[in-house]
C-alpha cells in the first residue's frame, strides 16, 4: 500500500523539534549537494554571461538584437528538454538511488560545457556550428534536469528536520555564486586581454574548466550514502514499483502546485543571473565590465540572503513565505527594472539588489516546499517533473521573453510588467488553491 501526500504524518513545528546532533554524513551530504548546485549552474551561467559573445560567434546578423533572440532561443531550448531529463533521472534516482543518478548527470553537464569552450565558429563551420552548439545546450538541459532536483532532494532527506529550509536554501545559495564566481573570471580575462583575444578565445577558458569541476563534485559525493528515509522507502517497495505510475495517480495537484511555484523562482533568478548582464549592456547603454560588476554583486547578495529566508521559513513556515515573497516581487519588479534599465551603474546595482530581496525571501518558502510536498517513494519523480516544467515554461523563456517584450514595445523596463503579472498569478495560487503548509512533514 502507497503512503500519500494527503496522509503524509507530520511532526511537532520545527522551533519545538529537539536539536539534533550534526553527523560526518549529513555534512558531506550538504557539501556534495551544495558544491553539485554550484557546478551545474555555473555551467549553465556561463552561457547567460556570454550571450552577446555568442549571438556574435554563433549567430552572425546585420540587427545584434535578433542574434541576440536567436541566442536566448538556444538558451531556452535547454530548459525545454529538461522535465524529459527530469522525467528519466527522477524515475531512476527513485528506484537506484539518488547517490548513483547525481554523478551520472554531473559528468553529462561537465563535459557538454568543456565541448562548448572548444567549439568551431560560424565563421569557420557555417551552419554547423550553432547546431552543434544548439546539440550541446540539449545535454546540459537534459543532465540538469535530474541534478536539479536529485541534489536538494539528497540534502533535504538527510537534513535535521528543523533546520530543512536552512539546508536546502544553503544548496540553493550555492547556484548564485557560479554567476559570481564565472562573472569575475570573465571581468578579468576581458580585461587582461584584448578585445580580439577574449572574442577569438579567452571567452572559451571558463567552458574548460567546467569538466575538473565535475569530475571534483563526483568524487566528494562518492563519499556519501544513502539517507535512511529512502533505504526504508526501497525496503518496503514492490516488484511492480512504478516510480512515474505512482507519481502522477497521487500527486497531479501538488504537480501542478508546484510548476507555478517553481516557475515564479525560475523567471526571477534567470532574469538576474542570465538576461541582466546582456540587458544592461543592449537597453542599460552600459559596458560589458560594468554589467558584469554590478550582477556579481546582486547574485552574492543573493547567496546571502537566501540561507537567511530559508532559516526564517523554518521557524514561521513555507507558506507565509511564498505569500509575502510574492506579494513583495509584484510590487518591486517594475521599479527594479527601471533602475536596472537607468544607464546609471549605482542605479543598475540599486535596481538588482532591490529585486534580490524579495526573491529571497520568497525562496525561504519555495526551495523546500518542492521537495518537502512530497513523499520518499516519489519525491524525486514528482519534484523533478514540476520542477522542471517549471523552469522550462517560465524560467528558459525568461531572457527570451524579455528581450522581445522591450523590443517589441520599445519600452526598456517592459520585462518588469511581465514579472509582476506572474507574482500576482502565484499569489492569488498560494493563496486560493490550498497550497498546503509542509514543514515538518514526514514521509
Amino acid at each position: 500500500m502507497t503512503t500519500t501526500e494527503a496522509t503524509a504524518p507530520i511532526s511537532p513545528p520545527a522551533e519545538t523539534a529537539p536539536p539534533q546532533k550534526i553527523t560526518g554524513l549529513q555534512k558531506r551530504v550538504l557539501l556534495g549537494g551544495s558544491i553539485g548546485q554550484f557546478i551545474e549552474f555555473y555551467d549553465f551561467t556561463l552561457y547567460g554571461l556570454t550571450a552577446v559573445i555568442f549571438s556574435q560567434l554563433f549567430f552572425p546578423s546585420s540587427d545584434p538584437i535578433l542574434a541576440l533572440l536567436a541566442t536566448f532561443a538556444t538558451f531556452g531550448v535547454a530548459f525545454v528538454i529538461r522535465p524529459l531529463g527530469g522525467l528519466f533521472f527522477g524515475a531512476l534516482g527513485d528506484k537506484i538511488g539518488r547517490r548513483k543518478v547525481l554523478a551520472i548527470t554531473l559528468l553529462a553537464i561537465g563535459t557538454a560545457t568543456a565541448c562548448m569552450g572548444l567549439l568551431p565558429t560560424f565563421d569557420q563551420i557555417g551552419v554547423w556550428a550553432p547546431l552543434l552548439l544548439l546539440l550541446l545546450r540539449l545535454v546540459q538541459g537534459f543532465s540538469a534536469g535530474g541534478e536539479s532536483v536529485g541534489a536538494p532532494s539528497f540534502v533535504f532527506e538527510h537534513a535535521p528536520i528543523n533546520r530543512r529550509g536552512l539546508w536546502l536554501n544553503i544548496t540553493i545559495a550555492a547556484t548564485a555564486l557560479p554567476s559570481v564566481f564565472a562573472g569575475t573570471m570573465i571581468l578579468i580575462l576581458s580585461q587582461s586581454m584584448s578585445d580580439e583575444s577574449f572574442t577569438a578565445w579567452g571567452w572559451r577558458l571558463p567552458f574548460l574548466l567546467a569538466l575538473p569541476l565535475a569530475l571534483f563534485g563526483v568524487w566528494i559525493r562518492s563519499k556519501t550514502s544513502e539517507s535512511k528515509s529512502f533505504t526504508d522507502a526501497q525496503a518496503t517497495r514492490t516488484k511492480e514499483f512504478s516510480p512515474v505510475r505512482e507519481s502522477f495517480r497521487e500527486n497531479k495537484l501538488r504537480m501542478v502546485q508546484v510548476i507555478f511555484v517553481m516557475g515564479l523562482t525560475a523567471m526571477g533568478f534567470y532574469f538576474l543571473s542570465a538576461y541582466f548582464v546582456a540587458y544592461v549592456q543592449t537597453t542599460g547603454n552600459l559596458s560589458r565590465e560594468q554589467s558584469l560588476l554590478a550582477n556579481a554583486a546582486a547574485l552574492a547578495l543573493y547567496a546571502v540572503l537566501l540561507p537567511i529566508g530559508g532559516r526564517i521559513g523554518d521557524r514561521v513556515g513555507r507558506k507565509p513565505m511564498l505569500i509575502a515573497g510574492s506579494a513583495a516581487i509584484a510590487i518591486v519588479a517594475i521599479p527594479s527594472f527601471m533602475l536596472v534599465t537607468s544607464g546609471s551603474l549605482p542605479l543598475a546595482l540599486l535596481g538588482q539588489m532591490l529585486f534580490v530581496i524579495p526573491l529571497c525571501i520568497y525562496g525561504g518558502g519555495c526551495y523546500t516546499l518542492f521537495v518537502e510536498i512530497f513523499t520518499t517513494r516519489t519525491r524525486f519523480t514528482s519534484a523533478a517533473v514540476s520542477y522542471n516544467l517549471g523552469y522550462a515554461i517560465f524560467g528558459g523563456t525568461a531572457p527570451l521573453v524579455g528581450t522581445a517584450l522591450v523590443a517589441s514595445s520599445g519600452v526598456a523596463f517592459a520585462p518588469g510588467f511581465y514579472m509582476a503579472g506572474a507574482a500576482v498569478i502565484v499569489f492569488l495560487l498560494v493563496t486560493l488553491t490550498k497550497v498546503p503548509e509542509t514543514r515538518g512533514r514526514l514521509g
